[in-house]
């Protein structure tokens, strides 16, 4: 008997309950409208691809894009073409994030820099503790080196 022939007997003898616990703890999301971990490293690939798209883009502040970006603007844009909606800030996009720790870091996942517990900037992740990021007015969208140890790091759902 295959799997899908299977399920019927299956929700009737363990009870749909058990078969959505069983279900999540094999790793498939069952719940409506949730987005599986998969689908979100996805997601934040697509959105680092988006960023490093718009090399060279001036900086302006309060710009979300297309073609002129302030931090938060530019990891609301790039988020926005892959298909997930941030908040406008870069506090904001912090809240609304999920802690990861840097052990744990991802390509996509959104690196906050901050003073104390106040967000002041934020980029995406790229890899090899590099950033691509909107830093600062006169200055153009850029791969760059995360410059400073007080970082945070939020993953996007």
């Amino acid at each position: 008997m295959t799997a899908q022939t299977n399920a019927p007997s299956l929700l009737s003898r363990t009870g749909a309950v058990s078969v959505l616990t069983l279900a999540a703890l094999g790793g498939t999301m069952l719940v409506p409208g949730a987005t599986s971990e998969a689908e979100a490293a996805t997601r934040a690939v697509k959105a680092l691809n988006i960023a490093a798209s718009k090399a060279g883009s001036p900086y302006r502040w309060g710009a979300t894009g297309p073609h002129r970006f302030d931090c938060s603007g530019l990891t609301l844009y790039s988020y926005k073409k892959a298909g997930k909606q941030l908040p406008r800030t870069a506090q904001q996009q912090y809240n609304a994030s999920r802690p990861v720790s840097p052990s744990h870091r991802r390509k996509g996942d959104l690196v906050f820099f901050h003073w104390g517990s106040s967000v002041y900037h934020v980029g995406i992740y790229a890899g090899r503790g590099r950033i691509w990021h909107s830093p600062k007015t006169g200055a153009l969208v850029r791969l760059e080196r995360i410059w400073s140890g007080s970082v945070w790091y939020g993953r996007v759902h």
